[in-house]
């Protein structure tokens, strides 16, 4: 069977982009909730810096965080901006996982992926994305977390609708790949929205799927 466009797409964004290292979240889902609330609208060296930050003055597990002062979490994570909106986040979702689920994160994880995800995003400060990264990362469940570059490239690349919003991205992408690719289309997106699909001035003429993208066509006709 002739390879399709997605699936060329995901083969030459993996060979572009194979000697990058990439971010990887633990696989302890606490600390990839943490590391990915502080990840918000933050650079990946701030992420790092004030996730360990944060390390060196807490054990980062819902016990030693929902006993934090606020402002002690704000001082550890200031590096990575909105400090006091993401602290008390921190907070508040830790002390949600101590007393609901006994400090224990993975009987959440261990639910159908659909029910898991529902039971995330009604913890406090915790949205689509967030429960995504740590579904994917901490759990290998079968979905897709979509950010800013995730967002742009794949409407770019007409891989979904390009008014749709978050869950129309999503479903697009999960409809389009295998879901043992799914983490790789994550990671290789976001890979590609920023050496080369970028918000301003994207780099076309470099672009190593330009001759698969409809934007690139319409651009040059």
């Amino acid at each position: 069977m002739p390879e399709n466009r997605p699936e060329a797409i995901l083969r030459i964004l993996r060979k572009a982009f194979a000697t990058l290292e990439w971010l990887t979240f633990t696989k302890n889902p606490f600390k990839t909730l943490i590391a990915t609330i502080i990840s918000q609208n933050t650079a990946d060296r701030n992420t790092s810096k004030a996730f360990e930050n944060l390390s060196k003055n807490f054990e980062i597990t819902p016990e030693a965080l929902a006993e934090a002062k606020t402002d002690q979490i704000e001082k550890c994570i200031r590096v990575a901006g909105l400090q006091k909106n993401k602290a008390k986040t921190i907070k508040q979702v830790s002390t949600t996982i101590l007393d609901t689920y006994h400090g224990d994160l993975g009987r959440v994880l261990s639910l159908p992926l659909k029910e898991a995800r529902c039971t995330l995003m009604q913890m406090p400060g915790i949205g689509p994305k967030t429960a995504d990264v740590v579904l994917l990362f901490s759990a290998a469940k079968s979905t897709i977390p979509v950010d800013t570059h995730v967002d742009r490239v794949a409407k770019r690349l007409h891989l979904a609708p390009s008014g749709g919003g978050y869950e129309a991205v999503r479903q697009s992408l999960q409809s389009v790949y295998d879901p043992k690719d799914f983490l790789a289309v994550h990671t290789t997106l976001i890979s590609h929205g920023r050496a080369y699909c970028r918000a301003r001035n994207p780099l076309c003429q470099q672009c190593p799927v330009s001759t698969l993208c409809p934007s690139k066509q319409l651009r040059d006709t």
